[in-house]
């Protein structure tokens, strides 16, 4: 949903990414459905989100979340900040915004 992160670039933005793996996630372990991630790829510059990528199960059902901030220009912090019940799949999306915010406190530290 939105823009990839090729086409992002190509239009010259300065391009972010935040990813965060189904692995990750608490009821995606339980389910024995760990296989997928969801990709958000963002401006750098503004936090605003430009494109929604989700693989996996329940992608179907996750995408909405993502076409609405894409629809919406909702910014990354917006998103962040947004509450996702826990445990659920598509705690995904919320914490991919997190990981590109510098926030993930499910996945390793970015070093730099």
């Amino acid at each position: 949903m939105g823009l990839t992160e090729a086409q992002a670039q190509e239009k010259g933005l300065e391009v972010q990414v935040g990813k965060f793996p189904f692995t990750a996630l608490g009821k995606a372990q339980v389910l024995a459905e760990t296989a997928g991630f969801v990709k958000i790829v963002g401006d750098g510059k503004s936090g605003q989100i430009l494109g929604v990528h989700i693989i996996g199960p329940r992608a179907t059902d996750l995408i909405a979340v993502g076409g609405l901030a894409v629809e919406l220009k909702a910014s990354m912090e917006q998103l962040a900040e947004t509450i996702f019940a826990h445990p659920t799949i598509s705690e995904a999306v919320k914490e991919a915004a997190e990981d590109f915010l510098g926030r993930a406190i499910h996945l390793p530290q970015r070093k730099g």
